[in-house]
């Protein structure tokens, strides 16, 4: 096991070509730590360097009314009234404390997500 840390793009491919190697290596074994410790330099590297931003929380919100089928009949009955949705998924209106609780109750949806601007 000869493991350094990932500081570029050539770093960062051997490390994945290594980790398909020994993928399938049990915990416990020399290789299984390798791909232990592997996985978490790689999970570093990609954090640094290619991160995820947070959607934005209408899409979020629309993303997962299509995800469950619900229509935004539905939405009012968890938010309030039709209009007031209406206003919310054309970001006319923000979204207040009381709806992002409702939300994260109804849809499962993170509040951190809920509660950026927009």
């Amino acid at each position: 096991m000869n493991l350094a840390p990932i500081r570029n793009e050539q770093d960062y491919q051997n490390a994945l070509n290594r980790l398909e190697e020994i993928f399938d290596t049990k915990k416990g074994t020399e290789e299984g730590d390798e791909l232990e410790i592997l996985s978490i330099l790689i999970d570093k590297y990609e954090n640094e360097n290619f991160p995820i931003e947070m959607p934005d929380p209408i899409e979020a919100i629309k993303f997962r009314m299509e995800q469950l089928g619900i229509k935004q009949k539905d939405l009012a009955e968890i938010i309030g009234f039709k209009s007031r949705v209406s206003e919310i998924l054309s970001k006319k209106r923000k979204l207040t404390l009381k709806m992002i609780r409702k939300l994260n109750t109804a849809l499962h949806i993170p509040t951190d997500v809920l509660i950026q601007d927009y």
